[in-house]
């Protein structure tokens, strides 16, 4: 890559599902970016609700690149705390897009499959008209937005019932209290595409060195 290696790769949500699939990825031989150095912040290290202090951490570190796995992902507090679900979903988004342009960054950034209203009878694709019916859902693409109108340098991934080896999750739950009941009883009316973090985070990474190694 042009870019010295001085330059590091800024993970944020480093304590979430993705965050840490992406630290244990980072130094596998497969990885095209494991001589780059990553910056993994999570909570303890930075607050997404104080924009400045977002784009503090990337004006100081210049970095290569920024992943965004970070998120305000509780979709039924979202409904009662609008306020802190916009914070992260949408300002922390738009800050991060306006520094990344600023340190000549490229952004890489994690939407959800609540931006559409889940009324469709075929799996969506990114040409499918976005609807969101909650907070969440409304945040979260108001983020992808404010990405887009700033930032000529991003990719966005819409992912969905993302499942890992750590953290809490819906496969991990199901697993649990199968070892526990000897019946199950669970919703019928929710459809999804179950996505494993070590996937989503190979696939960024190829998409990654496929969009901007030349650069």
């Amino acid at each position: 890559m042009a870019d010295s290696l001085e330059r590091p790769v800024l993970l944020f949500g480093a304590t979430g599902q993705l965050g840490m699939a992406f630290q244990q990825y980072w130094h596998d031989a497969a990885n095209a970016f494991r001589d780059y150095k990553l910056m993994a912040l999570g909570r303890q290290q930075i607050d997404l609700t104080d924009a400045n202090a977002i784009k503090q951490v990337i004006q100081n570190t210049r970095p290569l690149f920024i992943l965004n796995a970070a998120a305000y992902t509780a979709v039924d507090q979202a409904e009662t705390n609008p306020k802190i679900a916009e914070l992260v979903n949408s300002n922390a988004p738009a800050a991060m897009a306006n520094a990344a342009r600023l340190a000549d960054a490229a952004l890489i950034h994690y939407s959800t499959d609540y931006v559409f209203d889940g009324q469709a009878q075929t799996p969506y694709t990114e040409l499918n008209a976005t609807r969101p019916v909650s907070v969440y859902g409304r945040t979260k693409l108001a983020g992808e937005a404010a990405i887009q109108a700033v930032s000529s340098r991003h990719l966005i991934f819409r992912t969905s019932w993302v499942f890992g080896a750590e953290g809490s999750n819906f496969l991990k739950t199901m697993l649990r209290l199968a070892a526990q009941r000897e019946a199950l009883k669970i919703v019928s009316d929710q459809i999804g595409a179950p996505t494993s973090a070590d996937t989503l985070v190979r696939c960024s990474l190829q998409a990654l060195a496929e969009c901007f190694s030349s650069e």
